[in-house]
């Protein structure tokens, strides 16, 4: 056991009380030794039973700093009392009781032993960041804990967390702890410095000045780190390294320097903001800065990008200058900028992508994971998306249950798209996945970069070749693509598949985005999943008729597209032979006027083939005909003088015998509702031109019943007969309804004739011999007394042939040869 005391030291007593009765919540500040010391100090906890200690930590590299520093102390070994495991790297012997694993070593653990055999305590550590894989862990842990193990204890440890709200979430006994750290004074940039690493290289010299002790610099990454080192060659003090991938003693002599070491300025990634203290630590500078994982709509994934800290972060950091007496903290940035920044990070669970928190839900076999003992349940509508997706890649099936591809996918510990790629693609595979999931290598100082994924695939291969490389594409950004995709291949044993084609293997991790060009539009595309999409007129791939689309940026109804490859037909099928449906239809098209009947090919919302066939005249038929004179209009039809007069004549009806409950016959009726007065006669027919040869003043008669015929033929007829027995139409459409007919034929009349018993007047016409009005009137004894006379001496010159009286109204009507039309 360790000799030096540390700060989280006085909270040990009362954490083993809590732990002894049940679960514990620990909140000690940052530097107070909680990672490295707790493990320790509770080996031999009666309770604990010789069982072993799991403690989960969110990063890789503080998985094997904290492993390492606790052997140290016990002068051992990893892989002896204390030893750590994470993918690719493994460190545990038969005798190892406390074990350090990422928290995603931890999920697998669970899916392969659920009772976690062996174990009395698990460990979350740094459990305020709040990962997916540290949420899950914990769900799962206390569903073990509620079924199966209420023996196993759980501890969540932080340095920043409401403690309180925690415990009493996960029934547990809360122990907090101050630490004993010396006060920080903490100095912010007056003004802001778009130069961030020019600002922290000026911060590290003035902190070297002003402050005893060595310096730690937070920076986002690596590439940061050697970037800052140059800037520093010329201090009066050791500039040491410390990240993830360094080898153990690189990392024990940071972590653990001799006595008479020099002054030194360390630069680190957030590993050293938590789970891990660096001896002899007196200022730290800030670059406000840190490489975190962020779900990208436009690729499916989430990558580590680089992103402003929050203030609890901000505050751990600081919190690292006070373990030796009174310490300084300089940020690279403004008390502007570190106020509006939010209090915490957010919890993963509630913005990122949940494909693979679903697939490993369905494979624990969880149906309901709601029902889990969630800190923050995880959104329904992100988890059903999820889901959809491991459908597609056929992970799960139609029920929600893990197929065998989806357990193989979990196995590999990648994002679900990338795994199913990688199974299906083997070792050609990596390097589409690692372009994918890395930053676009491809620069873009004069404009938008192409879209083709082919470009940066043989930039890749011309980079590996030792050829000359695109001049449009990052050599150092290349390179990181390489080594990630090499690092790829090397998780991959047995792939189900060894395709290929770059584009297929696009299609199969990305099927919802496969993507044919709409017509008449270059550019102009429709995805798989019924979105739409375009590509910049001018860019190569913007002709292809087919595409596989691997990123996508823009909205839920169109975006555009980032990264695609060209596809073929035949290659889609070959790919998803199972999931491609076959539909035979009806369906109208306008530009014919007609119905047609297609068979077509689907993949998704996307039709591989389509091929006409022969059209029946079936119920089918008949409703796509209807439609199809919806869209089109009335006027498509063939109306008669008859057909509109009856449609006249019953309007008027409707009117003066309401209780005769008239069928509506006005066109917005008729429109809307073609199947309810046509369709019976349209039986058969197949277009427009059909349908034109419909008699409509039949088709609308036979939508009166019996009474409702007689009563138009008695009080509204369509015919006038006229004093000489001669009849003429009557027109309904004018209102009032019009009786044109030749003025012989209204001889010895002196009334005008009215409908409907007089309640109707009519409106007469009154004809020369060569069918012209010569009086409109709706009083005809008036223009026998008034205007006749003038009308006859007219008559008389032009048709000196015909008769006519001086007095109409006592004169016999002259015979007529033939029925009038009006």
């Amino acid at each position: 056991m360790p000799e030096r005391s540390l700060p989280v030291e006085a909270a040990l007593p009362e954490l083993r009380a809590a732990l002894a009765a049940g679960h514990g919540v620990l909140v000690s500040p940052p530097g107070s030794g909680k990672t490295t010391r707790v493990p320790l100090a509770l080996l031999d906890e009666p309770w604990l039973a010789e069982r072993k200690i799991l403690m989960l930590e969110p990063r890789r590299p503080a998985v094997r700093m904290a492993a390492g520093y606790m052997a140290r102390q016990l002068g051992e070994a990893p892989g002896e009392t204390v030893g750590y495991a994470m993918r690719m790297e493994r460190r545990i012997g038969p005798d190892t009781r406390i074990q350090v694993l990422t928290e995603g070593l931890f999920i697998r653990r669970l899916q392969e032993d659920p009772e976690l055999t062996g174990v009395g305590l698990v460990i979350f550590d740094e459990f305020h960041e709040r990962s997916l894989a540290a949420d899950l862990g914990l769900a799962l842990s206390r569903e073990i804990v509620r079924n199966l193990r209420d023996d196993l204890r759980l501890l969540v440890m932080s340095a920043t967390l409401a403690g309180e709200s925690l415990a009493g979430h996960l029934g547990a006994r809360l122990v907090e702890a101050d630490g004993g750290l010396h006060p920080v004074e903490i100095r912010h940039l007056e003004r802001a410095d778009p130069e961030v690493l020019g600002a922290t290289a000026r911060l590290v010299r003035q902190a070297l000045a002003e402050q005893a002790g060595d310096v730690l610099v937070f920076l986002p990454g690596r590439a940061e780190m050697a970037r800052l080192r140059e800037r520093l060659a010329d201090l009066p003090a050791e500039v040491l390294l410390l990240y993830g991938e360094q080898d153990a003693a690189a990392q024990a002599r940071v972590l653990e320097p001799p006595p008479d070491h020099p002054r030194r300025v360390v630069l680190a990634t957030d590993v050293a903001e938590t789970s891990l203290t660096i001896e002899g630590i007196g200022a730290v500078v800030d670059s406000g800065l840190a490489r975190k994982p962020r779900y990208h709509p436009a690729t499916g994934l989430t990558r580590l990008e680089v992103q402003p800290i929050a203030r609890a972060s901000a505050d751990q950091r600081a919190g690292r200058a006070g373990r030796l007496g009174p310490g300084l903290c300089l940020r690279a940035y403004t008390r502007a900028d570190y106020q509006a920044r939010p209090a915490q990070r957010p919890p993963e669970i509630l913005h990122q992508d949940l494909a693979g928190l679903a697939l490993e839900l369905a494979l624990w076999g969880e149906r309901e994971p709601q029902a889990l003992p969630w800190i923050d349940p995880p959104p329904a509508p992100a988890l059903d998306q999820a889901r959809e997706l491991l459908q597609r890649l056929g992970a799960i099936d139609h029920q929600g249950l893990i197929t065998a591809h989806g357990r193989r996918m979990a196995r590999l510990g990648l994002h679900p798209r990338l795994a199913h790629l990688l199974l299906r693609g083997g070792k050609g595979a990596a390097a589409v996945a690692a372009l994918l999931t890395e930053r676009d290598p491809w620069r873009r100082d004069d404009g938008p970069a192409p879209a083709d994924l082919g470009l940066r695939l043989q930039a890749l291969e011309d980079l590996r070749r030792g050829r000359a490389i695109h001049p449009d594409c990052d050599r150092r950004r290349l390179a990181w693509i390489d080594r990630v995709a090499r690092r790829l291949e090397k998780q991959i044993d047995q792939p189900e598949a060894e395709e290929t084609d770059a584009a297929a293997l696009v299609a199969l991790g990305w099927p919802e985005r496969i993507a044919r060009l709409r017509p008449g539009g270059r550019g102009r595309y429709r995805l798989a999943g019924g979105q739409g999409a375009w590509l910049p007129a001018d860019d190569s791939l913007a002709g292809s008729e087919w595409l596989a689309v691997a990123a996508i940026q823009g909205g839920a109804r169109e975006g555009r597209i980032q990264l695609a490859l060209p596809i073929e037909p035949a290659t889609l099928t070959r790919l998803f032979a199972d999931r491609i449906r076959v539909e035979e239809g009806h369906a109208w098209e306008g530009e014919r006027g007609r119905v047609v009947c297609r068979r077509r090919r689907l993949l998704g919302a996307l039709v591989l083939e389509e091929r006409e066939l022969p059209v029946d005249g079936g119920e089918a038929t008949l409703a796509q005909l209807m439609a199809g004179l919806r869209q089109t209009g009335l006027e498509a039809l063939n109306w008669s003088d008859q057909a509109r007069r009856l449609q006249a004549r019953v309007a008027l009806a409707a009117g003066l015998a309401p209780e005769l409950n008239w069928p509506p016959m006005d066109d917005a009726w008729l429109a809307a509702h073609p199947e309810q007065w046509l369709a019976l006669h349209a039986l058969g027919m197949r277009s427009l031109d059909e349908l034109a040869r419909l008699d409509l003043a039949k088709v609308l008669a036979q939508r009166l019943d019996w009474a409702q015929r007689q009563w138009l033929d008695e009080w509204l007829p369509e015919r006038w007969r006229l004093a000489d027995g001669s009849t003429a139409a009557i027109d309904y459409t004018a209102s009032p309804p019009v009786l044109a007919a030749p003025v012989q034929a209204f001889y010895g009349l002196t009334e005008t004739p009215t409908l409907a018993g007089g309640k109707v007047p009519l409106r007469l016409h009154l004809l020369s011999p060569a069918g012209r009005p010569v009086q409109i009137t709706e009083d005809l004894a008036a223009f026998w007394r008034g205007a006749w006379p003038e009308v006859r001496k007219e008559l008389r010159g032009r048709y000196p042939k015909h008769h006519w009286p001086e007095d109409p109204a006592t004169a016999p009507a002259v015979k007529l040869k033939r029925q009038l039309d009006g």
